[in-house]
């Protein structure tokens, strides 16, 4: 079982190979996005470097749920409705998404994650591989 500081030392590393990242950058509430520049691509990379390095399986979607996303009942013109956040904070507790809630534009949605976020998702996989 792997501690908090093994997790977080994992997550930086894969996070400072994947996006030439400076270790020091890599803080809890760094925002993969604008704070480390990770686009897109860089969110696979990293989903599979965690997974190779802490022998887990991060499944599609996960960190971003593109089937909800991409669901008219729950995005209307760009953003998601009430009902549509409700579900999301239950798709992905780990992420603090109340700075999202007030313009929840689902392009943005990827700008919320953080190193904290990452940490969390390779611990609860950690944790229920028993």
């Amino acid at each position: 079982m792997a501690t908090q500081e093994e997790i977080m030392e994992g997550v930086t590393s894969v996070l400072v190979e994947a996006l030439a990242a400076e270790p020091e950058e890599v803080t809890p509430d760094a925002t993969l996005v604008d704070d480390l520049g990770a686009e897109s691509i860089d969110l696979l990379d990293i989903v599979f470097n965690l997974e190779k390095k802490f022998d887990i399986k991060i499944d599609r979607g996960e960190l971003i749920p593109e089937d909800l996303l991409n669901n008219p009942e729950y995005v209307q013109e760009g953003k998601l409705t009430a009902s549509g956040l409700e579900l999301l904070k239950i798709r992905i507790p780990f992420a603090n998404l109340d700075a999202f809630a007030i313009n929840p534009m689902v392009q943005n949605l990827a700008k919320v994650l953080t190193v904290r976020d990452m940490c969390h998702i390779v611990d609860v996989k950690l944790n229920n591989a028993d």
